[in-house]
């Protein structure tokens, strides 16, 4: 009996460890559910992991800037109280559940990590109405579907693994299929407002257009083959 539980502790413990389960305190929950947790915690302590240019173009209220990616992460996390919940995000989640399993190890007893980032954050109208436009607005994205072809539009961003896999062969279809398709690509961190006023919540996001409504749509990374079948 012995041998059979200390079997089923090791096929335990192998399971966890291959599926790269998170620390226990860490609860990575949706827009709603993080939303419900901030308005309920008095004095919310928010942690925005992005870059300070990234946290400059935008961030949810009240929240404090602590960039994951510099040296002085744990440094700056020190004046935080370990015993009461810390709410935690980033622009899609890549960095923050990094940055709030790290809180877990230094003794945070509750983290809660934003699924989606600040993207499903904005997508879902959260954020504090801004009257400043990011780059371009309805009405110059609107111009840009006006033409007789197909109109893709890519919206990426730099830091977006996905997107930097794709990259090569959109800017080959670009070229290649002219005649056929107008394949635009929109950087999501320059073009904010257009982001928010389609809710786009995740990247890469491929818009594909005829007659200036949309066709077809992909949220993700998709093959240059599954792509072409869509152009063709």
């Amino acid at each position: 009996m012995k041998t059979n539980h200390l079997y089923l502790f090791i096929i335990s413990f192998i399971l966890f460890s291959c599926t790269g389960q998170t620390n226990p305190a860490v609860k990575t929950v949706d827009v709603k559910t993080y939303s419900e947790k901030i308005k309920a915690t008095p004095n919310a302590q928010i942690l925005d992991v992005r870059t300070p240019e990234e946290y400059a173009t935008g961030h949810i209220e009240n929240s404090d800037n602590v960039n994951w990616l510099s040296d002085s992460f744990i440094l700056r996390t020190d004046k935080y109280d370990k015993t009461k919940p810390v709410f935690v995000y980033c622009k899609s989640g890549g960095r923050s559940i990094k940055a709030a399993n790290k809180l877990a190890e230094l003794g945070f007893t509750t983290i809660y990590n934003l699924d989606g980032g600040i993207l499903k954050w904005e997508a879902a109208g959260l954020s504090k109405p801004d009257d400043k436009i990011i780059g371009v607005c309805s009405q110059e994205y609107a111009e840009l579907l006006n033409t007789d072809k197909e109109v893709l539009i890519n919206f990426y961003a730099p830091w977006c693994a996905p997107c930097k896999k794709m990259e090569p062969y959109i800017l080959k279809m670009q070229k290649e299929m002219s005649d056929k398709v107008v394949i635009i690509r929109l950087n999501a961190d320059e073009n904010k407002t257009i982001m928010q006023d389609l809710k786009i919540s995740e990247l890469p996001t491929l818009l594909l257009y005829k007659n200036k409504t949309i066709k077809w749509q992909n949220s993700g990374f998709i093959s240059e083959e599954d792509l072409k079948k869509q152009l063709l």
